[in-house]
């Protein structure tokens, strides 16, 4: 079941890209000195035109020091990954995550609390660009840890029997409640629709690699061993420990994105109105002191809910 699921996750990253993103992939990589990969994910990958939207990326480098020519950025990556950038290229407008290698391994593997990583590369993702094949082989056996560390991490807080469908949604529900996000609630069923026989083909290889035995009886999913309370209750502290520390990343995250993200406090507006359709005004104060004003900011956005 392993070379399954990695197989599964080879053939998809190795589908191709419009030549638009490609290009821009490329564009990325060439900014940073050893960059090994450049991974295409989230809502646009669905898109066939990208004018007025944001692209999403994941750019995989060997290391930091080598990759920012200022020291401080290969500091702050380090201490509070990932460093993320915003990025324009023929007429198209992204932004990008830095990583290193060895980063990206641990976050993408279930030895981490933290669920940004294996929460996003348990869904369809591209490897847009590659430095070679070593970088290619690395990058797709950190990707085939995304959806195990995603299934037992969740496995506490689901039913023993469910539709497989089902699984993945209840699954990046927990991941989607663990951060600060501006999605509407529905947002974790609609990724696995737009998907579904992606996710049912990912099912039985990734509850394998996950040490979770399942087997279907009428079409429903029942899992071999019936959890305990205990079990689901110490389940339910992991992911209240998980929420309260990835929202907390989430502020520190934005801390440092006004340091090193231009524009990101009016990235941050477009992007809560564009998921939440709430309308997001900055005002000029805000923007001269982007971390006040995000601290300021969030509080009403959470209690008028266009974040949660």
């Amino acid at each position: 079941m392993a070379d399954a699921l990695q197989t599964l996750v080879a053939a998809e990253l190795s589908q191709p890209v419009n030549p638009r993103v490609g290009a821009m992939a490329a564009a990325i990589a060439a900014r940073h000195p050893g960059a090994r990969a450049v991974l295409f994910y989230g809502s646009c990958l669905r898109e066939t035109r990208y004018e007025g939207l944001m692209l999403d990326f994941y750019l995989i480098v060997a290391d930091y020091a080598a990759a920012f020519a200022q020291k401080w950025l290969a500091t702050a990556n380090r201490l509070i990954p990932p460093n993320v950038f915003p990025f324009e290229h023929d007429g198209l407008i992204a932004k990008y995550a830095v990583l290193s290698e060895k980063d990206f391994a641990r976050l993408a593997s279930g030895s981490t609390r933290n669920v940004s990583v294996w929460a996003r590369f348990a869904q369809p993702s591209r490897l847009a660009w590659a430095a070679d094949e070593a970088a290619r082989s690395a990058t797709t056996a950190a990707v085939a840890r995304c959806a195990p560390a995603l299934l037992a991490a969740a496995r506490p807080c689901i039913a023993d029997a469910l539709e497989p469908l089902d699984l993945w949604r209840r699954a990046f529900a927990l991941t989607y409640a663990a951060e600060l996000r501006a999605e509407r609630k529905n947002r974790a069923g609609s990724v696995v629709d737009a998907d579904p026989d992606r996710y049912r083909a990912f099912t039985f290889p990734a509850l394998a690699e996950a040490g979770l035995a399942a087997h279907l009886v009428n079409g429903r999913l029942v899992f071999n061993h019936t959890l305990s309370s205990a079990e689901r209750a110490a389940g339910k502290r992991a992911w209240a420990r998980r929420s309260r520390e990835g929202k907390a990343l989430t502020l520190l995250r934005l801390a440092k994105a006004s340091a090193t993200y231009a524009g990101g406090l009016d990235y941050l507006a477009w992007k809560i109105s564009r998921h939440s359709g709430q309308p997001i005004e900055i005002k000029p104060w805000q923007r001269k002191w982007p971390i006040v004003g995000a601290l300021t900011l969030l509080p009403r956005l959470i209690v008028k809910g266009a974040v949660r």
